[in-house]
């Protein structure tokens, strides 16, 4: 049961007194805050929980009932609240983890992605000049091979061919890093 001076204070807090429910912090503040402190393991953390816990001890105040200690009833309150911050200060872990993986996963594939466009260049800058051109100019630039046989002043087919040898080249030289990337 509920001590006659903590009962009239709680009745009087529950009636709109806040100088009643701000002696009830006072008289429960050391015990909370301990309480948090070794929940959470930080000072800083635990005065904030302390803080929310009479926060909704203000708020939840009508609901009281004196049939346990005021103190049990606290320490109930504070206890859901170090839980609360418990859960999302690990979800908080989990998504800092994920996002940790995601940005190095991002950055490893830009790292790929930069190394294989190194190397198509790479692989570009050893074909002949003629049939570069006609790479660039057909799967590069989006061009048909009639627009880019009137731009490299050939026919059509010398386009297709130089095409056909360029593709050649470039799978052979290229074909060292298509087998290491399949084995990464």
């Amino acid at each position: 049961m509920i001590a006659a001076d903590e009962s009239t204070l709680v009745i009087q807090s529950q009636n709109g007194d806040q100088v009643a429910f701000e002696t009830l912090v006072r008289e429960h503040q050391r015990m909370i805050d301990s309480l948090c402190y070794r929940m959470t393991g930080s000072l800083d953390d635990a005065k904030d929980l302390t803080q929310e816990t009479f926060i909704q001890a203000h708020r939840h105040l009508a609901s009281f009932r004196a049939k346990a200690r005021f103190s049990s009833w606290l320490y109930r309150i504070a206890m859901n609240q170090c839980l609360n911050w418990q859960k999302n200060r690990l979800r908080q872990q989990r998504l800092q983890k994920q996002w940790s993986e995601q940005s190095a996963a991002i950055e490893q594939s830009g790292a790929a992605v930069q190394d294989l466009s190194e190397a198509i260049q790479s692989a570009l800058l050893r074909l002949a000049p003629k049939q570069r051109a006609a790479v660039v100019l057909t799967v590069y630039d989006g061009l048909n091979h009639a627009e880019a046989a009137k731009i490299l002043g050939c026919s059509e087919t010398t386009v297709s061919w130089r095409l056909f040898a360029a593709r050649t080249k470039l799978r052979r030289l290229l074909s060292g890093l298509a087998r290491a990337h399949t084995q990464a």
